[in-house]
């Protein structure tokens, strides 16, 4: 008996990689970088203004944020692993550039992770192959709804608000940056109620 199944692991890889980049990202947009995350560096726009790329590091560090609660939220997993591609071979050619030890070898097995997601999703790159098919198999069972894309936006909505908050209050802005998680995350139980709705 397997312990887990493919679409646990995957589940998993998607909220370990959202944690990863998502916490990255806030932490190098929070004042003093105190927000929680365990890769960094956490000085990646300071280090680049200096070569006049700190509007390009801070785009990075955007990028992470929202591709990092795409996978985080596990809404948008195959958006987001799709997006996390092009990010960290962004991030890759930063670091070789940079010569930073290390970090290259931490960001290629990410992307191997990255990749098995991809790989679980496969049925659905179909259409990008053969653009005369029209249907495509789906892995999910359960249908996502507009209120519930609305309401997960919403909670997206408050972690970059969090972001300009932590200047003034760090107690606050991590109080709005959890609630904003929280109320992405019932997104899905907004879906599970208007699918038993349409079902009645």
């Amino acid at each position: 008996m397997k312990l887990f199944s493919e679409k646990a692991i995957v589940q998993l890889l998607a909220i370990f990689l959202g944690f990863t980049f998502f916490g990255a990202g806030m932490a190098k947009l929070y004042d003093g970088h105190s927000y929680f995350g365990w890769i960094g560096p956490v000085w990646l726009i300071e280090r680049l203004e200096e070569y006049s790329l700190g509007l390009y590091a801070k785009f990075i560090a955007l990028s992470q944020v929202l591709i990092g609660y795409l996978l985080l939220t596990t809404r948008f997993k195959l958006l987001g692993s799709i997006m996390m591609v092009p990010m960290i071979l962004n991030i890759l050619m930063v670091t070789i550039s940079q010569q930073w030890r290390g970090t290259p070898f931490v960001l290629a097995v990410l992307l191997i992770f990255n990749l098995i997601i991809i790989w679980h999703y496969r049925s659905f790159f179909s259409p990008l192959l053969n653009e005369s098919l029209k249907k495509v198999k789906s892995n999910s069972v359960s249908l996502k709804s507009s209120l519930g894309h609305l309401v997960w936006l919403s909670g997206l909505s408050l972690q970059f608000f969090s972001i300009a908050i932590s200047y003034y209050s760090l107690r606050f802005a991590f109080l709005i940056s959890f609630a904003g998680l929280s109320i992405s995350i019932l997104s899905f139980l907004v879906d599970k109620k208007i699918n038993l709705r349409n079902l009645k």
